[in-house]
């Protein structure tokens, strides 16, 4: 196995920002030690480290933001992440809420012969099994105009494209209720105030709070 250029803490922080980008936009020093669960000193020295290594643009008050070679190595990193989720689903039959932490772990240490070898046995995947899209080998993603389940009128139908809180226990409740991507769902109706909705799912029928239903991205299906 080939051995990576950088250390794992320099791929988990180009990750982090660039994941902290897409969700936020601006990412801060205090978004990320919340991110990577560690104090704020160590950010400041790190961010110092990845300027250094022309991985990050920061300016006091503004934020980190990724260069583009910090974001060709972000990207990477998050393939191996997605291809490896998709993986353990798929060829070892792990939950999809366990998967995360194992391709954590996993994602700094593949060598690129086997992230190959991962995308041509699953026949090039373009989303991981919460819907995340998985970049391609040249760093490309597909970002389908999708939007929040909770954004939905009554009596609009719609495919699940991905689930954006990935905790465990939530992954857990929306698999029970038989919500993962690629399944059709049909909000029935909707209280006021981000209140409850009443969805039908498949031949079954759910209840869920409109703070978790503002995770669920879906992909309204126009009526014909």
């Amino acid at each position: 196995m080939e051995l990576r250029p950088v250390s794992q803490a320099v791929e988990d922080y180009v990750k982090a920002i660039y994941l902290l980008e897409q969700s936020e936009g601006k990412v801060t020093t205090k978004a990320l030690a919340l991110a990577l669960d560690v104090a704020a000193p160590s950010v400041t020295a790190m961010i110092k480290r990845l300027h250094a290594m022309h991985l990050v643009r920061y300016t006091r008050y503004r934020g980190v933001a990724l260069t583009p070679a910090g974001k060709r190595m972000a990207l990477e990193v998050v393939r191996h992440h997605r291809l490896l989720e998709l993986y353990l689903v798929e060829a070892m039959g792990l939950p999809w809420d366990q998967v995360h932490e194992e391709a954590e772990r996993l994602e700094h240490v593949i060598s690129e012969e086997l992230e190959e070898r991962i995308a041509e046995l699953l026949g090039h995947p373009v989303t991981d099994p919460h819907g995340d899209p998985i970049p391609t080998k040249e760093g490309q993603l597909e970002h389908p105009a999708s939007v929040p389940l909770a954004e939905l009128n009554p009596g609009t139908a719609a495919i699940v494209h991905r689930i954006a809180d990935q905790s465990p226990e939530k992954l857990r409740y929306l698999g029970s209720l038989g919500l993962f991507p690629k399944v059709r769902v049909t909000l029935l109706e909707k209280a006021p105030f981000g209140g409850p909705m009443f969805l039908e799912v498949g031949k079954s029928h759910c209840t869920l709070g409109g703070e978790l239903a503002r995770q669920i991205h879906v992909l309204p299906v126009e009526a014909h």
